[in-house]
């Protein structure tokens, strides 16, 4: 949107609109609007007789007064470190992330509701402003010349008449596109690569945030991808396309769903991966590609872009537009907090999908530019009555067969444990001597091993010691943290921030505070059980600690660099509540100088204690 000052009045008007036929209708009139011959619609705003020095100083004021209220609420949130922590810990990232994605899906949807047709308009200009000019140009003019067979083939895969020219063109670089992000996943898995080892973590990552109401809302939306929905859905489709008659459309629909449901098959029989070891209920099929997300994406999709394709309003198509991305992604999404599959295969699902989706959309396209010629017969009688009554009858199947199908659930399995002579010889590699990220990128080596006959004896041992155990990081401890820091008192069990070793979140947490608010000098212990048995029958867990230093930019916790510290610390207290009943200092590995997940240096000297944990 442009701006143009005339006699103390802005006026308002398009980029593309005639500047001088719009000052030519309005100069002079006292209406606060006026249509020209053309039809544009121009309107003006602003201060009447608002010189340029008041108009700068009113925006200044108001963009400091705007400023001045976002940081000082910036910094009465951060006064809060438990509330602080939980939001920018990786705990925190899995909230704001949902959040934003949400925020950001229904911003581009109003946006392209308002804009998205003069966005449209302006690439179209631009891209005929951008053509003529290449076309004119001398250079290519004489490269045409000398190459007119090359000449010929690029017009025709341009050419926006026909569908073999520019409409083709995109779909073929759509499918090649989508053809190598899948071959990219598959050669990640065969190798091993960084979205394997994503893979276990992300799924021991969710694990941590299940609950009944959740699990029960993510087992409604992964419903939508089963198989008995599907088929109702496909039925209840052609009969509507029946109806409408959109007879060439049947069997598209019927392509693109036993293409991707093949093509998912061979998939799963190719690399015969097994489930996640954490699943919500039991499946006996393998696990990579997802066949819910490849059905999401052929199912959904196509029949969003038919809804699309025959509804002329363009706030509806937009709708539903985002309506069937948003469809597509909770089914992908409930896949992965049920435990039902691993991110690259929710990922790989939607991929060959697409890929199917967009063989599909060409043949569709194709068959529409060859019957343009042929004119389609009219509905049959009542064909909108009686829409109406298949979609609620679509709509009534998967509630009933939501409400009363009973999956096999199962439960947790149990930890297989393993007895060794040592407790160093919990380290089988180099990696399970340090903490590490999602992605398995090595962190913080660990510095303490604590033998115990159970939690409860090492929990004990740790609250004698002045330590408090922290909540699990889930919904209800974040409202907890939420209500403690509206009322004013501190929560001092409010989660600790996830940290990962061998692929696994920690198992217990620990905090202790000095002083009234966690605005500082926050220590943190977090603790692992390895699975590991002594001869004796101690168990065997890992731990680390560390301490939160200071607040970055007021809001991010910064950790301190010295873990030495915070490990002799941890020492102290254990020795002074008379809780060691023996120990041993070890070299684990090198010292080194290292950077953590939020950027902070940190040193140590490579050093760990054994603790055997007094009774």
């Amino acid at each position: 949107m442009l701006w143009q000052q005339d006699q103390g009045i802005f006026y308002e008007f398009e980029p593309d609109e005639n500047w001088a036929l719009f000052m030519e209708n309005v100069q002079g009139t006292g209406s606060n609007r006026h249509f020209c011959p053309e039809g544009y619609y121009f309107s003006y705003t602003g201060f009447v007789r608002m010189n340029r020095k008041e108009f700068i100083q009113g925006n200044v004021l108001r963009t400091v007064v705007w400023g001045v209220v976002w940081i000082l609420a910036i910094f009465i949130f951060a006064e809060s470190l438990n509330l602080a922590e939980l939001w920018l810990s990786r705990t925190g990232w899995f909230f704001v992330a949902v959040l934003i994605l949400g925020c950001i899906l229904c911003f581009i949807r109003r946006l392209v509701i308002r804009k998205g047709k003069q966005f449209s308009r302006m690439i179209i200009s631009f891209w005929q402003s951008g053509k003529a000019a290449v076309i004119n140009s001398e250079q290519l003019l004489q490269w045409t010349r000398k190459h007119p067979r090359l000449t010929r083939f690029l017009r025709a895969r341009l050419d926006t008449t026909a569908f073999s020219g520019l409409t083709l063109s995109i779909l073929m670089l759509a499918l090649v596109y989508v053809l190598a992000l899948l071959l990219g996943i598959v050669e990640d898995l065969i190798t091993s690569d960084a979205i394997a080892a994503a893979d276990i973590h992300v799924a021991n990552f969710f694990f941590m945030f299940r609950t009944h109401a959740l699990t029960t809302v993510f087992i409604w939306m992964t419903w939508l991808g089963k198989s008995q929905v599907i088929v109702c859905f496909i039925v209840i489709s052609i009969a509507m396309l029946w109806l409408w008659r959109k007879h060439s459309y049947i069997l598209s629909l019927i392509i693109v769903v036993t293409g991707s449901e093949i093509f998912t098959n061979l998939g799963k029989l190719a690399f015969h991966r097994p489930r996640p070891q954490m699943p919500v209920y039991a499946v006996n099929t393998f696990s990579f590609p997802s066949g819910h997300a490849t059905i999401s994406v052929a199912f959904y999709g196509f029949a969003g872009y038919l809804l699309i394709r025959f509804i002329r309003d363009w706030n509806k198509r937009v709708n539903l537009f985002f309506l069937t991305i948003f469809i597509i992604i909770a089914i992908g999404f409930s896949r992965l907090y049920l435990g039902e599959h691993y991110l690259s295969d929710v990922l790989s699902g939607y991929l060959v999908g697409a890929m199917w989706l967009i063989m599909v959309i060409s043949f569709s396209e194709w068959r529409g530019y060859q019957e343009k010629s042929v004119k389609s017969g009219s509905p049959v009688r009542g064909a909108r009555t009686i829409s109406s009554v298949l979609v609620s009858a679509a709509l009534l199947f998967y509630v009933f067969f939501s409400i009363i199908y009973k999956p096999p659930f199962t439960s947790v399995p149990p930890n297989n444990t393993v007895v060794v002579s040592r407790s160093t010889d919990i380290f089988t590699n180099e990696q399970t001597k340090y903490t590490e990220t999602m992605l398995g990128k090595k962190q913080e080596p660990v510095n303490f091993i604590f033998l115990a006959k159970g939690d409860n004896q090492l929990v004990g041992a740790m609250q004698q010691a002045g330590w408090v155990l922290t909540d699990k990081a889930d919904i209800p401890s974040f409202i907890r943290a939420l209500k403690a820091f509206i009322s004013g008192i501190p929560d001092y069990t409010a989660p600790v921030s996830f940290s990962f070793w061998n692929t696994k979140s920690q198992d217990l947490s620990f905090a202790k505070v000095t002083g009234r608010k966690r605005s500082g000098n926050a220590y943190h212990v977090r603790i692992w059980r390895t699975g590991f048995l002594l001869e004796n029958g101690d168990h065997i867990y890992i731990g680390i600690a560390d301490a939160d230093e200071s607040l970055k930019w007021g809001i991010i916790p910064k950790i301190a660099p010295d873990l030495d510290s915070q490990r002799e610390m941890l020492y102290s207290d254990l020795d002074r509540a008379g809780k060691i009943q023996s120990f041993y200092k070890a070299q684990l590995v090198k010292p080194l100088i290292g950077i953590n997940f939020t950027g902070d240096q940190y040193f140590t000297d490579g050093k760990i204690y054994i603790i055997a944990v007094q009774k």
